[in-house]
């Protein structure tokens, strides 16, 4: 045989190659890199929360989405289910971003697709916005934190990164923060929800603004006049407008 006739080294690594399993580890170039010592950061940033992930360091949300299921930044990886990075349009001119998962969102892997989700989708729909072009839903904080409490600031701060390469690879032109508890741990913004929500900020340069959380909504379903679901219906047509307006004003810059 040929082979026999090859020194031991050789035939050991061409055995190798020819195993399925370790040459998925060779040729999966799109989400390793291959400089040893950025193979060994790539690791220290999905594993230890005080190593930095800076800015540019995914080329795509699917390298990105890729190091999330496999991160460990913090202890909510231990109770987990699924990660949850997002849903939606990868070029989306609107960005929405939640709180944490809940348990239909742990169970799915994707976010607001519980009762929220639902509203938020009906939301979106009656104002002709759409999760295939216009929207890209995710959270603040990417595994569900046990028994849905809020996320405390270490879990925050370890996901942070994330989310600001997911804003940068999207480039959204509106950010919308649901609920009090996104608005806060990503701006630092203390004002209730009540006092800020339909108003117009910046962030991260682009435009802002903080609306009810669906769940929110569905523990206040009437839609009197100043009543939450009322107050939605105006915010929701503010974003739609003022989405229409940038569209105009880059078609005509």
């Amino acid at each position: 045989m040929i082979t026999a006739q090859l020194p031991q080294a050789v035939f050991f690594c061409l055995t190798k190659m020819n195993d399925p399993q370790q040459t998925s580890l060779f040729n999966n170039e799109e989400f390793s890199p291959s400089d040893s010592g950025e193979s060994t950061n790539w690791e220290k940033m999905s594993h230890d929360p005080n190593v930095p992930i800076p800015p540019g360091t995914y080329r795509n949300l699917e390298e990105l989405t890729h190091h999330c299921h496999h991160c460990q930044r913090c202890d909510l990886a231990k109770t987990r289910t699924q990660v949850v990075v997002s849903r939606g349009s990868p070029h989306a001119d609107v960005m929405i971003i939640g709180e944490a998962p809940g348990q239909s969102e742990d169970e799915q892997g994707l976010p607001f697709v519980g009762k929220s989700g639902q509203l938020l989708d009906k939301i979106l729909a009656s104002v002709e916005l759409s999760l295939e072009e216009d929207v890209y839903i995710s959270n603040m904080v990417k595994c569900r934190p046990p028994d849905n409490r809020t996320p405390i600031a270490k879990e925050i701060a370890a996901c942070k990164s994330y989310l600001l390469e997911q804003i940068a690879l999207v480039d959204p032109k509106i950010i919308l923060f649901t609920g009090a508890t996104a608005l806060k741990g990503l701006t630092g913004e203390k004002k209730g929800i009540t006092k800020i929500r339909g108003q117009w900020l910046q962030w991260q340069g682009r435009w802002a603004m903080a609306i009810f959380h669906p769940a929110y909504l569905l523990r206040n379903p009437s839609r009197e006049k100043g009543k939450p679901k009322w107050l939605m219906w105006q915010d929701i047509q503010a974003v739609r407008n003022k989405l229409d307006q940038l569209r105009e004003e880059e078609k005509t810059s």
